[in-house]
């Protein structure tokens, strides 16, 4: 079922989703089938699975020597989803990104994706490769998310990469898009980002789901702000519990956000991690209510790949 549907379904209640990361090479599922099982008993009706971009790494060869290699150290999004589906009856959303594919890569995941009968996708520009200053697009792929959208909206249409092709059979894809209560890092204004994210729309995103968030008068005033710009589709928050005390300048460096500084005191004055904790989850509860109160149609979590602090916050609201 696609994430519209299930909010349409849900007539006003705000739903519980949450993200995951594929495994790294060479671990079992079994252990991300662990840290999804805790969360099931609160009825997710959607999980989304995140793609991971290759990396370079060098190995150094006895003659001294060199060898830049290509990886994917998180393989196997495609899979994993149809995974999830088959062990938990649960729809599943897979992260897709324009960086290191081409427009032909990206149809043939699109049409497997078609074949597994996953009805959604996340369409995502992605980052750059972690040793590259900007973001290079694959010489036949998409530079931008808007494009990315427009390609899997063409194949809803019917209409392949192949113009010769006669009696194509149209896919039938959910799509979702990004947005970014705190400006995307690369827009040079809000103004600029939020036209970003119009022509996103108007490519066929049918939702949008938000980088995380701790202030929640970032997201009222991003939401007020699509309204008034003409974007109608559904909005749904972003949020992650702090877990760390080093997540106070790990995640603002990594994901260009603000912590509010009672937040940030609070944490930064607790004598350890296991305080922080507590701090991290009381907090993302009392957001949730906050936005559960406003009606949010998903409360939707970054998991980083460990459950339980989201099952805590998910406990608490129910």
């Amino acid at each position: 079922m696609k994430v519209t549907e299930h909010l349409t379904r849900a007539d006003g209640k705000t739903l519980f989703s949450f993200e995951v990361l594929p495994p790294k090479k060479g671990e079992n599922i079994q252990n991300l089938f662990s840290n999804i099982e805790p969360l099931m008993e609160f009825k997710p009706p959607f999980i989304d699975v995140t793609y991971h971009r290759e990396e370079y790494v060098y190995r150094q060869h006895p003659n001294g020597l060199l060898e830049k290699k290509t990886v994917r150290k998180r393989p196997g999004t495609v899979g994993i989803c149809a995974a999830i589906k088959n062990r938990f009856d649960v729809d599943t959303v897979p992260h897709l990104i324009c960086g290191g594919f081409s427009k032909e890569e990206t149809e043939n995941a699109l049409i497997d994706l078609h074949f597994l009968g996953i009805d959604n996708v996340l369409a995502l520009r992605g980052d750059p490769i972690k040793s590259e200053g900007s973001f290079i697009p694959d010489p036949d792929g998409h530079a931008y998310a808007c494009d990315l959208i427009g390609q899997v909206a063409d194949l809803n249409k019917g209409a392949y990469l192949d113009e010769k092709q006669d009696d194509t059979w149209a896919t039938d894809f959910c799509i979702g898009t990004a947005g970014y209560p705190e400006k995307h890092f690369e827009s040079p204004n809000y103004g600029a980002d939020l036209r970003y994210l119009k022509h996103k729309v108007d490519r066929g995103a049918d939702y949008i789901v938000t980088q995380m968030f701790f202030d929640n008068e970032q997201f009222f005033n991003f939401e007020k702000r699509c309204r008034e710009a003409g974007i109608t589709v559904p909005i749904i928050p972003g949020l992650k519990p702090l877990t760390t005390k080093s997540q106070l300048t790990m995640l603002p460096r990594a994901f260009y956000l603000n912590i509010p500084e009672e937040l940030a005191d609070a944490v930064h004055l607790a004598p350890d991690n296991a305080a922080a904790r507590e701090i991290g989850i009381e907090w993302c509860i009392n957001q949730s209510r906050e936005l559960m109160a406003h009606g949010v149609p998903v409360l939707h979590y970054y998991s980083m790949g460990k459950s339980e602090s989201i099952r805590r916050v998910a406990a608490a609201l129910f």
